[in-house]
């Protein structure tokens, strides 16, 4: 029997995915925020956008990939790709719509990246965890 408001099994609240989700998206956001203004080019709202979607983009095939609804908030079961997706498939498709992809931005952007998809995760653990100690 299936109740109409039930979860999936192995699914976390929806509150915690989709706060998961909009964390993600709005950190992208920012690295492309301060990329841009680093850079100073243009216009602000369309050159973030320009300069995230790849990554956004990025960011979803990981959640898909490692099906990070499942625990959104783990570091290894779903950051990691979350981070690593937004990094590796945010480059190809930079590449491929001819944006600049150079050694130097892909490091910082592999460094950054890291900090803020897998920081708040960290972050949020600990506090778990010094919370219920």
């Amino acid at each position: 029997m299936s109740f109409p408001n039930a979860k999936p099994a192995g699914t976390a609240p929806p509150v915690t995915v989709a706060g998961a989700a909009l964390t993600d998206a709005l950190l992208i956001l920012v690295f492309a925020a301060i990329g841009r203004d680093a850079h100073q080019r243009g216009d602000v709202v369309a050159g973030v956008l320009l300069t995230a979607w790849p990554f956004l983009a990025g960011a979803a095939a990981g959640w898909l990939i490692t099906r990070a609804w499942r625990h959104p908030l783990s570091v290894p079961k779903a950051g990691i790709g979350v981070w690593l997706g937004s990094l590796v498939v945010g480059m190809l498709l930079r590449a491929i719509t001819g944006q600049t992809v150079v050694l130097p931005f892909v490091i910082v952007a592999l460094v950054s990246l890291g900090v803020l998809l897998l920081g708040y995760r960290l972050v949020i653990f600990a506090f778990r965890r010094r919370k219920s100690a």
